[in-house]
């Protein structure tokens, strides 16, 4: 018994307890020490972090797109609106199979295969995650019953309704205005750091005309809120909202009333009408024709309706009032006869005789007059009503070409007019440093004799014609052109682009003179269009060559086929006491200015102060008389 009580250490096993109770005290701590450390972390320094990625799976914050500025004519009638459409939209995060899903949904409405390709084009372009595709737009009642009968097997798809833009007059304002359309990879690909953040949710932008050039005004500024979700993605409450801006309305100069008189003045033939608002120069009427339906691209246009577009010879998409540039022709001869007269190379009496040709010394080539019998004796008046080219030559070659491309340069010719809508060409009005830079050769007497009649390397477009006779209207005061009158109920100011302060009045009242003979005189090469006219009003005939013709030959008509015709041009102002409105009209291959193009001018006129706006011109024609 003692034995047994010797063998039992008391002392030690007290030991070994206190020092396992210490080592577990030790653990306990420690493993508390690292779970209140974890916890300090979770709870006070990534506690926000933590926080917000809760937050993400409960609150969703959403954009909310504005309603696109409206555009209005200049009587307040809607041009382009923003219309009510009911829209397929699938969100791929909330699709099991998407392939599935969207072969089930081609059995429930009509869904073809450029629809799905563009679908495809969304889905594999970056984009932000759970953003909804749209897959088809303009949804009818029958389609979004179907739909919604087959809600419990459409996980992640959903019909919503959006704005869509609307076009109420497409095909008079379909260059004008121009279109919105789907935002392409390589819209996306110019964009910069903020125009990415900015269309981020968008899905179209303006491609053309006032919608492209506008677009930062049209756009308006985006909104979001943060709602509350739950699991199924449903939203159950909004958190937070803040609104979106809404785009800026335009009002244009433009007058729906008059782009319809220049459509229908038109009919079926190419080319381009510009009316000009000589005070403002403000821009009234602006067509090209063959026109298009703008709305035919808002949600995406067909491959058939765009090759229909693309292959017409008639290239109805090309907007001749700014990129179709042609010879001037006989239409600039009141701006060359104040060149004229302005730089003393001839005076208002000087005369010469025309026997229907003029030849320079020492040239055995001759330059054909348009009428082979000639004028006989003729000054710069006679010379512009009846549009003698033989006076015109002489007179271009005793000014000489520095001081014609002078003052063709004050009237706009060859020069950007800086309208406000994108994609405008220059033209162009030839100087010697142009040729030795282009064309690498020296300039010669007889290019100087073609400019004189606006043939040769000259060109100009419709909208750079309407300029110059603004400009001979206003005695030498050129406008830059606008279409906006308006933007977010705040005026645009017109703005004056230069004024030819070195040309005397007695220089303009020649040039008037004529053009009003042009119209109202017997001999006038436009007195057609002045038949049974109740008010007085200034012209100019032109006819552009297409195709040369050979020395010693004639003008054909018949022999050539009708697109190698000449060209029909018409520039004019009225009325002509205080002149208002100044018009340009070109009609390819319409082959007589007084016959084919000045008609469709007459009717502008006519719509302008005769019918459509009596009041207004008859107290402004008071006003200016009052001494």
């Amino acid at each position: 018994m003692r034995e047994r009580e010797h063998l039992k250490d008391h002392h030690r096993e007290a030991s070994i307890f206190t020092g396992r109770v210490i080592v577990t005290l030790f653990i306990v701590l420690v493993m508390l020490g690292v779970l209140l450390t974890r916890y300090y972390s979770l709870q006070v320094i990534h506690y926000q972090n933590y926080a917000t990625e809760s937050d993400k799976n409960r609150i969703l914050v959403q954009t909310i797109i504005p309603n696109r500025g409206l555009i209005y004519d200049t009587n307040g009638e809607l041009l382009a609106d923003n219309r009510p459409s009911f829209t397929l939209f699938l969100i791929p995060e909330r699709v099991n199979d998407v392939s599935s899903t969207l072969s089930l949904l081609k059995t429930i409405i009509s869904i073809n295969d450029q629809t799905l390709q563009e679908f495809y084009d969304l889905l594999n372009d970056e984009r932000p995650p759970y953003q909804a595709i749209p897959l088809r737009h303009r949804l009818t009642e029958e389609e979004i019953a179907r739909l919604a009968v087959n809600k419990y097997r459409l996980s992640g798809v959903s019909v919503d309704a959006q704005l869509v833009r609307s076009y109420p007059k497409p095909y008079l304002f379909a260059h004008t205005v121009g279109y919105v359309g789907k935002i392409n990879k390589k819209e996306k690909a110019r964009f910069s750091e903020e125009e990415r953040k900015r269309y981020k949710y968008m899905l179209t932008i303006g491609k053309i005309g006032l919608e492209k050039y506008y677009e930062s005004q049209l756009f308006g500024e985006m909104g979001y809120q943060n709602v509350e979700k739950n699991a199924l993605g449903r939203v159950l409450r909004t958190l937070e909202r803040v609104p979106p801006v809404s785009g800026k309305d335009l009002r244009l100069y433009m007058d729906s009333r008059l782009q319809k008189v220049a459509w229908e003045a038109m009919g079926n033939r190419r080319g381009a009408v510009v009316a000009i608002d000589v005070k403002t120069g403000g821009v009234l009427a602006m067509l090209s024709t063959p026109t298009f339906n703008t709305n035919l691209f808002v949600t995406g246009i067909s491959h058939k309706d765009y090759s229909a577009l693309t292959n017409s010879l008639d290239l109805p998409l090309f907007d001749r009032t700014i990129q179709g540039r042609y010879p001037p022709a006989s239409t600039v001869k009141p701006a060359l006869g104040i060149a004229g007269l302005a730089s003393r190379s001839i005076t208002p009496t000087y005369r010469i005789f025309d026997p229907g040709y003029y030849k320079l010394e020492n040239d055995d080539r001759l330059y054909r007059d348009w009428n082979p019998r000639g004028h006989g004796w003729v000054n710069v008046h006679k010379a512009i009503i009846e549009s003698s080219d033989t006076f015109f030559y002489d007179m271009a070659y005793r000014t000489g070409v520095d001081q014609l491309y002078h003052y063709g340069s004050q009237f706009g010719l060859g020069k950007y007019t800086h309208i406000d809508i994108p994609n405008e060409l220059s033209g162009l009005w030839p100087s010697r440093e142009w040729k030795r830079s282009a064309r690498q050769l020296p300039w010669f007497p007889g290019d100087t004799l073609n400019i004189g009649i606006g043939q040769g390397d000259a060109l100009a477009t419709p909208l750079q014609l309407a300029v110059m006779v603004s400009t001979i209207a206003n005695r030498g005061v050129r406008h830059k052109p606008r279409l906006v009158k308006e933007i977010g109920g705040e005026p645009a100011q017109s703005e004056v682009v230069s004024a030819m302060e070195n040309v005397s009045d007695k220089y303009w009242d020649v040039v008037h003179n004529a053009m009003y003979g042009v119209v109202h005189a017997s001999n006038g090469t436009g007195r057609r269009i002045g038949r049974g006219i109740n008010y007085k009003m200034a012209g100019k005939t032109g006819t552009a060559q297409v195709v040369g013709i050979k020395q010693g030959e004639k003008y054909d008509s018949e022999a050539l086929s009708e697109r190698h015709r000449d060209h029909a041009l018409f520039i004019g102002f009225a009325p002509f006491d205080a002149p208002q409105i100044a018009i340009a009209v070109i009609v390819e291959n319409g082959e007589a200015g007084s016959s084919a193009a000045a008609p469709v001018a007459r009717k502008l006129f006519d719509a302008y102060i005769s019918d459509e706006y009596p009041e207004q011109v008859q107290s402004e024609l008071a006003s200016r008389r009052k001494p």
